[in-house]
């Protein structure tokens, strides 16, 4: 599965502070992990067993340091390519002292592929992913059939899937995707309300005040 796929990224030449790249070529070290092609070892990498959630695609890190913060029992590997935020991040992380932060800077789907075991995370989190909204891209977009398969497989038996969109069309892709995943359930009837450990973006807040919608779904992995 997966051994080729399209990705759903487009590495463009991108801003990064300078303070960012200090970061990354300060912290990265401390807080980061490099991709390999063996599972990782999830209690070594955390220094601790406990659930860990898996975060693709998390930005400029804004609200990976909120819920890491607010759920400090758990763990959390964010996966992200783009150098301004991992950066992003590892400033955040620093200067919060959240010591229950991993990042992993590579292409998720090979991250999920070769170093996640399977039922071993606890959950996802897929916020404001890419839309590609012109109906070209559409197959660049990551909530596709079998990507969703493949992270159904690394769930625990009740590890949810949680994805966020301020696009409807990708909001009913995503609910529709994940809905005819025969390993997962919806936990609500459709679109999910914000659970209050994911907090509103400052991006998000604006778009609410100016009327945008934004929708939530979460799946959970069925327990046999």
């Amino acid at each position: 599965m997966f051994t080729t796929h399209i990705r759903s990224f487009v590495h463009r030449r991108s801003h990064i502070t300078q303070g960012q790249q200090q970061a990354l070529d300060t912290l990265l070290a401390k807080w980061g992990v490099s991709y390999q092609t063996s599972l990782l070892d999830l209690e070594g990498t955390f220094g601790r067993r406990a659930d860990t959630i898996l975060e693709i695609g998390f930005g400029m890190g804004e609200t990976t340091e909120q819920i890491a913060l607010s759920r400090p029992q758990d763990n959390f590997l964010g996966v992200e390519v783009f150098n301004a935020g991992v950066g992003s991040l590892l400033k955040r992380i620093e200067a919060s002292s959240v010591g229950n932060v991993r990042i992993i800077q590579h292409d998720a789907v090979e991250v999920l592929r070769d170093m996640i075991a399977p039922d071993s995370l606890a959950g996802v989190h897929i916020y404001f992913p890419d839309p590609w909204p012109k109906l070209r891209h559409h197959k660049r977009r990551l909530v596709q059939s079998p990507f969703i398969q493949l992270l159904a497989s690394r769930l625990k038996p009740g590890g949810y899937i949680h994805c966020a969109t301020d696009w409807e069309h990708y909001a009913m892709q995503m609910l529709a995707v994940l809905g005819q995943e025969p390993a997962l359930e919806n936990t609500c009837e459709g679109f999910a309300p914000r659970p209050e450990y994911r907090p509103l973006t400052k991006f998000e807040s604006r778009g609410l005040r100016l009327g945008h919608g934004v929708w939530d779904v979460i799946f959970k992995r069925k327990v046999d």
